[in-house]
């Protein structure tokens, strides 16, 4: 009888774990899908404190604070002025922080950590470029020796070299090949994980077209 209770012990904690994984799969899909693609500060704010939330309670989960970064991102890239641009990536770093605390050294959060010093180079590249832009291209170089296969690594690698050889005002044969690399890897790259990143390919095919 003992072993009775125990095994429908075991069955019952299997069963929960995997209604809680459902729950949690689907509360991620749909904040995700919200980061992704609205377009509305105020959307995905909300889609970030449900990330938040999430990350609070999935202790072990690094994808909730990850996608909060790229939300906080998001805004950034949108955002005209300055000073808050600066705050928004503030908040971006404090939750890649996070997830960078749960998953060290993975290319997909370095390159987020690259992603936040590119944005920071585009509120005054004169005064921000000695400093960030060499911050970025280490964040790209480190995500690639992680995984040379991320698309979004290279594609953002592809934008920083793009953005030096406007203003140094130098070729761009460099970036053509890093961008080109990276279509083709938008194409080939799998992940096993059903929330691991997707975004960036439509990015790198609009650098393409600088190469033609």
């Amino acid at each position: 009888m003992k072993k009775v209770i125990i095994t429908l012990g075991f069955i019952i904690a299997v069963l929960a774990s995997k209604a809680n994984d459902a729950t949690y799969f689907e509360t991620m899909a749909k904040s995700i899908a919200t980061v992704y693609t609205s377009k509305a500060p105020e959307e995905i704010q909300q889609a970030i404190n449900t990330l938040d939330r999430v990350g609070s309670a999935e202790k072990t989960k690094w994808e909730p604070y990850y996608y909060a970064s790229f939300g906080y991102l998001m805004m950034a890239v949108s955002e005209k002025n300055g000073a808050k641009k600066d705050l928004l990536l503030d908040q971006a770093t404090a939750e890649i922080d996070k997830a960078s605390a749960i998953l060290l050294n993975d290319s997909e959060i370095v390159a987020i950590e690259g992603f936040i010093y590119m944005i920071r180079v585009s509120i005054d590249p004169a005064a921000r470029g000695q400093k960030y832009s060499g911050l970025a291209i280490q964040s790209f170089e480190k995500a690639l020796k992680l995984n040379p296969e991320n698309p979004r690594a290279l594609a953002l690698m592809a934008q920083m070299q793009f953005g030096l050889a406007r203003f140094f005002n130098s070729g761009t044969t460099e970036a053509c090949a890093t961008t080109t690399k990276a279509v083709e890897k938008y194409v080939t790259y799998t992940s096993p994980n059903p929330l691991a990143p997707v975004w960036g390919k439509e990015m790198a095919e609009e650098l393409v077209q600088q190469c033609k």
